[in-house]
């Protein structure tokens, strides 16, 4: 433990005297006959707070900009608990400041925002002095590995598994050996062979057999496990054993030692240790969120729920239930069970219950109502056929699913073979028109 050395330390304990002082003066200012003033001390009281806290910053671990923002972030949680204490002796619940009004439930928001952004600010800038203590560690022991299976996903493979530990907590293992990994999709089988050295984000138990470890593998990754592997990477899924953050569509999850954070359309839940807030009733989370990655390549593998998330250094898709989104630069893909959509570049295909839309060039082709029209440049074409309109609705699933078995095994979309199934379709189309 480090000692609280220098002058910015000694001021911070004087005022930390000052602060209980003010606090003892506040609970018995009818006592005292100082309850006109108070507004006026509870306000000086969270003044200090928030002086304390930023005195506080760099006492273990050297002063950074996120712990300037966790600082801040603790001191609003303490100003929240304050409030809704203090409400209970008469204190209001709104105080304001300079025109900034502030209440129990806006602190403990700022509290929870802030301490999110300090662990994503920055590129995770973690601290200078004694960095690998706040970092998971690689042990010097390994147990034979033979492959797991985890919720539909299948890791196949052979070799040595080291577990991974931050402070006293396994959070996951680290892979040495070949690794193959297998999870079905709607849209088909996603199979990737992975290059070393891996790590699994699990709280799952691998021990087997004890095996001879091999002192440089762990220490080849012991120096990777570092935040910088997502840096310059603008990621919304990042695990590193015990910080994970999962941001989707309509959904977010975030998980630290002291804090969870879950976010759905049907409403969102904090948990700050022992405390738990429900704002609406949130799905609750199955299971764990469990990550495999491929440390030097960038292949990563994601499920929390049922939500599936493969990122690699060309592409993401992403899975909820049976809805699938690709997405690779300018192209993306979307299948799901009563729709399904193509862009990439001047070209777009949707196709939903009873209507598709294609886009390639200067031309459009929609259907809608029993009818087709097309437009190509300034002219407008209109076809007035059933015929031409479950056409247009089929080829233009065929083309989307056509894409998707390329699309799932890595390829990326076949832009010539898009195109000319496009103007095959428009070729017929054309024969309706005479």
């Amino acid at each position: 433990m480090f000692e609280e050395e220098g002058l910015r330390f000694r001021i911070r304990n004087f005022l930390k005297g000052i602060t209980a002082l003010l606090l003892v003066i506040w609970v018995f200012r009818g006592w005292l006959d100082l309850e006109r003033y108070n507004e006026q001390i509870a306000l000086a009281i969270i003044a200090l707070i928030f002086i304390i806290e930023l005195l506080g910053v760099g006492r273990w671990l050297g002063i950074t900009l996120s712990g300037i923002i966790f600082a801040v972030a603790k001191a609003f949680f303490i100003v929240a608990l304050f409030i809704f204490v203090g409400g209970w002796l008469g204190l209001p619940s709104e105080l304001a400041i300079y025109g900034f009004t502030i209440t129990a439930k806006k602190a403990l928001a700022y509290s929870i925002v802030l301490g999110i952004a300090g662990l994503l600010v920055a590129r995770f800038d973690f601290p200078i002095r004694r960095k690998r203590d706040f970092m998971p560690k690689v042990e010097k022991k390994a147990y034979e590995f033979t492959g797991l299976t985890y919720d539909g996903i299948v890791v196949r493979g052979s070799g040595k598994a080291y577990p991974i530990k931050f402070g006293k907590k396994r959070v996951g293992w680290a892979i040495e050996g070949d690794v193959t990994v297998e999870v079905k999709t709607p849209i088909g089988t996603v199979r990737k062979r992975l290059v070393g050295p891996t790590v699994i984000w699990t709280r799952l138990n691998l021990e087997g057999k004890k095996v001879s470890p091999n002192p440089a593998f762990v220490d080849t990754v012991t120096s990777m496990l570092s935040p910088r592997i997502y840096e310059g990477k603008a990621e919304s899924i990042i695990d590193l054993g015990f910080i994970k953050v999962y941001e989707g569509d309509g959904f977010e999850y975030v998980k630290l030692p002291f804090l969870e954070v879950i976010s759905t359309p049907e409403g969102e839940e904090v948990r700050i240790g022992p405390i738990k807030i429900h704002d609406g009733r949130p799905r609750k989370i199955k299971g764990e969120m469990f990550t495999i990655r491929e440390l030097g390549n960038g292949f990563q593998l994601t499920k929390v729920d049922d939500r599936l998330s493969i990122v690699t250094d060309e592409f993401r898709i992403e899975i909820v239930g049976n809805k699938v989104t690709y997405r690779s630069g300018s192209e993306k893909l979307t299948v799901g069970d009563n729709y399904v959509s193509l862009s990439s570049g001047d070209i777009s295909i949707s196709v939903g219950k009873g209507s598709a839309k294609i886009r390639i060039e200067d031309a459009i082709i929609s259907a809608r109502d029993g009818k087709v029209k097309i437009r190509i440049g300034d002219s407008i074409h209109t076809i007035k056929s059933e015929e031409a309109f479950k056409l247009v609705l089929k080829k233009a699933k065929e083309i989307v699913e056509e894409q998707s078995e390329d699309v799932i095994e890595g390829l990326g979309v076949d832009k010539a073979r898009l195109n000319r199934r496009v103007k095959e379709l428009l070729d017929e189309l054309m024969k309706f028109l005479g």
